[in-house]
Parts: structure tokens; sequence; C-alpha cells
């Protein structure tokens, strides 16, 4: 679900704590008395020890109880801080973990074109920017914000008790200091949010950078690399320096403001102490709550002033994560049941943003159990038509079905698990081999996992591992070969034993002694499964049940290895002019 705003969304990983949340602010409130009772008791005191005809008994009886409640106070201030913290301990952690653990969430359901077009660095990045600044906002800024408001109203109330000049006089200064701070807030808010967006992106291309290190050696780009990135970290040196000398100015308004209202409350106090109209605890009262008000209120504009940074910075990050999903699942969403695995495109229509359609009114049907060769140059649609099976798209208009069942109408878990795909250049997780192969089947065995290796001939190259199954594959699974990857993702794909099998060119990184081990696993796993082969290398279709050639997006040859040859269309002159079993290029060409 998309929140609304910032606000929401933070009520929503509230809700479950209301208690602990209210234990916070009173807690909060009593800590922001401290300052206005304590003051109330230094009148007292100070006025009871300025009596001239009063005895030592009675002196001493007079400020025994002011002075304990002024000891009492500060114990009591101590533990409300104790208290604020326990709760935070409590909760702050869990918080915290709940929003990273839903936005994760949420974004792994973004469409195949968000990761596409979003540096993976920049979208890690918004996740925490999220989590911290509400963790910062709830936990750490709310608390003296709540203190400062507190205070605020108990020195009002005391100060006109004393003489209603002094109220009116701090009442004024609070609302015109209020109206000023919260308009130009909004400018903090902005300010904030725009610098956000620049350590955003310099995180991202951090991150395209470390993830492309072997590019950047094998290129001897360093220095190149260096100086790509100044950009983005001009863009965020310029955008805080914006940003820290619009505070400047505001905070020297402000400390002008407060030395202004001081100097108020300085000549009243002295006025009406010349015409013995206030005491002397009146004079330590007036002036020590207008000191501590002064800098209270300046301490919670600083804490606006992050508050509006920390909600700039979850603001950046809601707008860049909690977009529309594309792919979704209807209200009313089944799931699929795959019994025979026949798949069927009727009158599809696809494109791409921004480009002419790929396919128009494409129909065709993929009998069960059937293996089917996909074929033809780089840009001709294959990889489109695997990835709309998939529903890593949506088709613009007509229908995808699977065993008469319209892959829209069903949940898309239930449709990618009766899907099992083995890319050409597999991606692994930084997890042990055990955990990567594994993911085929969440629920296997030790003993199933080392079977489905043994059968995609990864368990040689395991063994010869110093920690065996229990290795690190490195991010991406940079540490394997080519090769090593996609027995992984082959052990993978016999674990999961989906009733359909996509390949796309799955073994091409593989020597030809291992490619042959290979095929015989792949031919048993193939058996009563429905089998699309993306090939570029035409020799490993002979055995195919149908191939269908594809060119710009149009499906022009349909038929056998031999059927196909005989035709002398397309097919033939890509059999014929490939070199070493591949396909060649072709000059002109569409990019998918």
């Amino acid at each position: 679900m998309r929140p609304k705003n910032l606000f929401s969304f933070m009520l929503n990983f509230l809700a479950p704590y209301k208690l602990y949340a209210f234990g916070f602010v009173v807690c909060a409130m009593i800590s922001g008395l401290y300052g206005v009772v304590n003051s109330n008791l230094t009148k007292i005191i100070i006025d009871s020890l300025s009596a001239t005809t009063i005895s030592q008994e009675s002196l001493i009886a007079s400020i025994f109880w002011p002075a304990l409640f002024f000891v009492i106070n500060f114990e009591i201030h101590n533990l409300t801080w104790r208290g604020m913290a326990i709760i935070n301990y409590k909760i702050q952690p869990v918080i915290k973990n709940n929003i990273i653990s839903y936005t994760y969430g949420y974004v792994l359901k973004h469409s195949h074109r968000f990761f596409q077009d979003s540096l993976a660095g920049k979208v890690a990045n918004s996740i925490t920017n999220l989590a911290d600044a509400i963790e910062r906002s709830l936990h750490e800024i709310a608390q003296h914000i709540i203190r400062g408001i507190v205070l605020l109203i108990g020195a009002l109330i005391s100060m006109y008790f004393v003489n209603p000049l002094f109220f009116y006089g701090l009442l004024v200064w609070t609302i015109i200091f209020g109206i000023i701070s919260y308009f130009v807030s909004k400018n903090i808010a902005y300010l904030a949010e725009t610098y956000a967006e620049s350590e955003t992106l310099v995180s991202g291309q951090l991150v395209d950078g470390i993830s492309n290190s072997q590019n950047i050696r094998i290129f001897a780009r360093n220095d190149y690399e260096s100086s790509y990135i100044l950009k983005a970290l001009k863009l965020m040196k310029d955008r805080f320096k914006r940003k820290e000398l619009f505070l400047i100015k505001f905070h020297l308004l402000q400390g002008f403001s407060q030395t202004l209202v001081l100097g108020f409350m300085m000549y009243t106090l002295i006025y009406l102490r010349a015409a013995n109209l206030v005491t002397t605890g009146d004079f330590a009262l007036i002036l020590g709550l207008t000191v501590e008000v002064g800098f209270t209120l300046w301490w919670v504009t600083e804490q606006i002033d992050h508050l509006n940074g920390a909600i700039g910075k979850a603001n950046q990050s809601l707008k860049a994560l909690f977009v529309e999903n594309e792919i979704q699942d209807m209200p009313n969403s089944t799931l699929l049941i795959v019994k025979n695995g026949e798949i069927v495109f009727e009158k599809v229509r696809f494109q791409y943003k921004g480009v002419a359609p790929l396919f128009q009114n494409k129909s065709i049907k993929i009998e069960s159990a059937s293996k089917v060769g996909l074929v033809g140059y780089s840009g001709s649609g294959k990889s489109t038509f695997v990835n709309l099976i998939l529903r890593l798209f949506d088709v613009s208009n007509g229908r995808i079905l699977i065993d008469n069942q319209d892959i829209s109408m069903v949940t898309q878990d239930s449709l990618r698990s009766a899907i099992a795909m083995i890319p050409q250049d597999p991606s692994l997780f930084h997890r042990s081999l055990i955990e990567n192969i594994r993911y085929g089947k969440i629920t296997a065995s030790d003993e199933e996992v080392i079977e489905a290796a043994k059968q995609a001939h990864a368990h040689e190259f395991i063994l010869e591992l110093p920690e065996g199954y229990q290795s690190l594959v490195g991010e991406r699974g940079i540490k394997l070969s080519g090769g090593q990857r996609q027995r992984v993702a082959i052990a993978r794909a016999i674990l999961k034993n989906a009733p359909i099998l996509i390949l796309d060119e799955a073994t091409s990184q593989l020597d030809s002694i291992t490619e042959g081990y290979i095929q015989e696993s792949l031919e048993e796993l193939m058996q009563g499964k429905t089998t699309i082969i993306i090939a570029h290398r035409l020799s490993t279709l002979l055995h195919m049940d149908r191939i269908l050639v594809f060119d710009y997006g149009n499906i022009v040859e349909d038929g056998s290895h031999q059927t196909l040859v005989s035709k002398k269309g397309l097919y033939k002159s890509l059999w014929d002019a490939q070199v070493g079993g591949f396909l060649p290029h072709k000059k002109s060409v569409r990019a998918l």
C-alpha cells in the first residue's frame, strides 16, 4: 500500500506502540516543566532569604520545603530522561526495522523497468535515509520540541502572575518568532530535500562505480571515474553551502530577536523593581525564565530545522521509492495452477516507452511439454517474448494464457513459481553457495541441494573451494567464473523443478566437455516440461520440437530445424552464416 503522506506513513508504524508513545510524551512534558518549577522554587527561596525581619528558625522553615522540592525536581527531571531513553531502547530499533522491512518489501514489488531505470545504490540509500529520518523525527527531535512547548506555556503562566507586562511581552515575541520560523522552515525543508537528493545521487554513483570496479581496472579508467563523480560532488557541495548559509542568516536573526526580548524584560524588571512592584525573587524568576525560554526556543528551532531536514530526506525517499507499482496483482487475482504448461499469446501488442511497437497482434500457441527454440538477431524480440510470459512487463493489448488462465489475472508469485529461468549471465547473492542453490526451493534439504549441484556438474568445483558449499560467492557472484555461475543457476533451476522452463543460452559460458554433461542433465530436466530456449548458438536447437525465428518483433518462420533449413529463409541464412555455432551480428538492430 502506498502511503498518502509522510505523517500517515509514520503513524502506521507508531500505531502498535500507542502506550509507549503516550509514555514518551508524558515524560517529555514533565521534563519540560523542570525549568519552570526550578525558577519558581528559586524565586521563593530568594524572597525568603531577602526578608529582613524573619528569625533564623522561621527562615529555615520557610526555605526547607522549596529547597527539598528543588532537589526532588532535579531527580524527577533525571528520571523522565531515563524514561524516554528506556522507551527508545524498547521500540526505536523495532520501528526502524519495520520501516526498512516494509519499504524493502514494497520496492521488491516494483517492475523490471523500475530497476532498469534506478541505480541500486540510490535505491538502497533511499531506504536507509527514510528509516533514519523517521527514527530521528520520532525519538530525538520530538522530545525537544515537546519540552520546549511545555516550558513556554509554563513560563507564560508564571510571568502572568508576576506581572501581565512580562506575559504579553513574551507572548508577542513568541508569536512573531513562531511565524517567522514557520515560513522560513518551508524554505529549509526544500533546501534539505534538494540536498538529500544530491547525497543520494552521489551514493548511487559510488555504488555504481564500485560494482563496476573490474571494468574500471580493465579500461584503466581510475582518473576518469574520479572526475566523473565530480559533477555530482559539486552539486552536493553547492546545495550544502546554500542550505547552511541560509541557516546561518536565520540563526543570526533569531539571536538578535532574543537579544531584543531580553533587553525588554531587563528594562521592565528594573523599572518595576525601582517602583517596588516586583520582588527580588520576581526579578530572578523573570530573568531566569526569559533566558531559559530564549535558549530553549532557539534550541527547539534548531530541532525544527533538523526535523525539516529529516522530513526533506524522508519525503525525497518516499517520492523515489513509493511510486505506483507498474505491475500489480488484480484485486481478485487467483493462484495459477499449471497442469499441462500450454502457453498462448492472443493478439498481443507491446511496446517500450518512447519507441515503436515491438509486437503487434501477436498470436501463437506453444504446446504443453514441447521444446521451443527462439532465434533471431539481437533486438528482434526474443527476450521481450519471455519477459512478457514472466510478466516483467504488461502487454498493451491482448492477453497471454497459461493453461487457459490469463496471467494478468493470477498472482505474480504463483506465475513465477511455475517458471524456472536460467539466464545467460546469472547473478548470485553475496551468500554461501548452498544458500544460492537452495533459492530454487527454500525448503530443500542439504542432500537435495547437493544432488541438484551434482546434476548441474557444480558439485565438483564446489568441493574444491576451501569452505565448500559454505563459500561466499561475492557480490553478484563475482568470485566465481561465468561458467561456474551458470552451473549454480542450472542447479537452482533443477532444484526448483517448475513445470515451465526458460533457458537464455544457459550453457554459453561452459567449456564443450562440461556442456555435453550438462546437456544430458538439462534433457532430463526438460522431460514433461514446456521448455523455451533462447539460442545464439544454433547447434543447441537441433533437437527442438519447434524453432521460432524472430525479426523485429515478428515471428517470420516456425518449424523444426530440418523444415526451416529446407525453406531457405532467414533461419537457413543464419545457419549458413554462423561461425563457430553462433549467430552473426546484424548492423541494423534494435536494442532491447
